[in-house]
């Protein structure tokens, strides 16, 4: 009887999505996180806007909904060096961080941007600009943030998730053949050894001098001093402009009005990705689609990056 239930709903929901896909589709409406996207054409001489989103990782593989993607926004920038009538760029940041390689490739691209055409980058935070978005952010001249931002969580860490005891509790056996004793260390289905946990710790202090170095370059820190702040901690915006991390505590708007005086510019926002209806209509499917216990682990593993280092706020 409950599964009958259970059944009936799902098919209501699905109904109900779909005749919500078919109207967006006829309305031509893009997504971004929920919230609709309108195009605004490009002033002769304009600031792009560009959003930093959302987990900061490579492409959008294995899911629908996708607030960053970091493919598109990399060749964006590309463009945007070419481009005569730009005059600078806007970092809309509201993130958490993401994982090392990405988050270093961004910085790297948008120092690129600045040595390249010697435009200025500024940064807002919204609710969140931590760990790897504040790596990110590191590139921009200039901060300001929300009176009611999260940011800082400078450091790095690695997740590994262990699921020994629920592969024991449904009667699965991880076998391991491998080529040293070292090769499987991290794996799901064994217990984490004290030199396996070693050589991870290597690991994440390279990463985390490399995040400290690039923070003590950018806001004229000590290298004594970004390692007193740099302990991992959240700081609030009105911390944050009382260490340096940020340069004002301001409004959106009057972060973009700061930066037309300072480029003598208008803002421009283009849309680098979009859900398409049916897209939405099969992550909203995957989300009500019941998962058993093993599915759930394994989603929860894959979701925590499970052995691989990021910047992110934890």
């Amino acid at each position: 009887m409950k599964n009958q239930k259970t059944k009936k709903t799902l098919l209501i929901i699905v109904a109900i999505i779909c005749a919500a896909a078919v109207f967006a589709s006829a309305l031509g409406m893009g997504k971004l996180s929920g919230v609709t996207i309108t195009q605004t054409k490009q002033p002769a001489e304009s600031f792009a806007i560009i959003n930093i989103v959302g987990t900061i990782q490579a492409g959008n593989e294995g899911s629908a909904r996708i607030g960053y993607d970091h493919n598109a926004t990399l060749n964006y920038i590309d463009e945007l060096m070419e481009d005569e009538s730009n005059k600078g760029i806007f970092l809309d940041v509201d993130s958490g961080g993401g994982t090392v390689y990405e988050s270093d490739e961004m910085y790297l691209k948008l120092m690129e941007y600045k040595e390249k055409t010697g435009r200025p980058i500024h940064a807002y935070f919204n609710s969140t600009a931590a760990s790897g978005a504040y790596y990110i952010s590191a590139a921009a001249d200039y901060i300001s943030a929300n009176k009611n931002c999260w940011t800082g969580s400078i450091g790095v860490i690695i997740s590994v998730t262990n699921l020994s005891g629920l592969y024991e509790k449904l009667g699965i056996e991880e076998i391991l053949i491998t080529s040293g004793g070292n090769k499987g260390m991290g794996s799901a289905g064994s217990p984490m050894k004290e030199e396996h946990i070693a050589i991870y710790q290597e690991l994440v202090n390279e990463s985390y001098d490399q995040f400290a170095d690039i923070v003590a370059q950018s806001r004229g820190y000590s290298d004594q001093r970004v390692r007193e702040i740099a302990d991992g901690r959240i700081y609030s915006a009105k911390q944050a402009l009382e260490i340096g991390l940020i340069d004002k505590i301001s409004s959106y708007d009057e972060a973009l009005e700061y930066m037309e005086e300072t480029t003598d510019a208008e803002s421009y926002y283009r849309q680098l990705y979009h859900l398409t209806p049916w897209e939405e209509l099969m992550a909203d499917i995957e989300d009500i689609t019941p998962k058993s216990e093993m599915e759930l682990a394994l989603q929860l593993a894959a979701e925590r990056y499970s052995g691989v280092p990021m910047y992110i706020m934890q």
